[in-house]
């Protein structure tokens, strides 16, 4: 019983190694917090929600600032109901990209892929897949992990490419599969 109230009244060793040394306690005392405020100028740029790249929200289309105009570039969503006029239909080759709401990466790829479907505007065809919204297709592809952008050519699966990748591992994808 002794040596529990002895535990007790003995000092953690936090408060040991703060007692002990000044300047430990002083290092960790006034640590700026990671979101702090920003300056009027960062946020004149990045606009209230910290957003820097200009893009706004994930939606049907991507909006970004280039050098003062706005250009929205459309990416058209595909679903279960479409899917067989759309995409394996088509006369073009065409890049789907599964994705969903609630992931970062696919975030993160959604301009590169939106600035490819202007880019490749009459030799390929881009379109959206949600993965919550239509399971039934990411999974008759066997799409296991978002975002992956797949390729179809004459209503067959060609090649697959999964996670933010950089934009030239994507137009190396893309070349295989379009007329130049």
């Amino acid at each position: 019983m002794a040596s529990a109230v002895s535990l007790a009244a003995s000092p953690s060793p936090l408060a040991y190694a703060a007692a002990s040394s000044p300047a430990r306690s002083l290092r960790h005392a006034a640590l700026p917090s990671a979101r702090g405020p920003r300056s009027p100028a960062l946020r004149a740029i990045s606009g209230p929600a910290g957003n820097r790249r200009g893009v706004v929200g994930r939606g049907a289309s991507a909006v970004r600032a280039v050098q003062g105009q706005d250009t929205t570039i459309q990416v058209p969503d595909v679903t279960k109901a479409t899917w067989q006029s759309l995409v394996m239909e088509s006369e073009l080759p065409v890049l789907v990209e599964f994705w969903a709401s609630w992931c970062g990466p696919c975030k993160m790829i959604d301009p590169v892929v939106s600035k490819l479907s202007k880019e490749y505007e009459g030799k390929l065809k881009c379109y959206k897949l949600n993965t919550d919204e239509n399971p039934d297709i990411a999974s008759q592809y066997g799409v296991r992990s978002i975002p992956t952008m797949m390729m179809f050519k004459n209503g067959e699966k060609k090649d697959a490419v999964i996670g933010a990748v950089p934009e030239s591992t994507l137009v190396t994808c893309i070349e295989k599969f379009t007329e130049r």
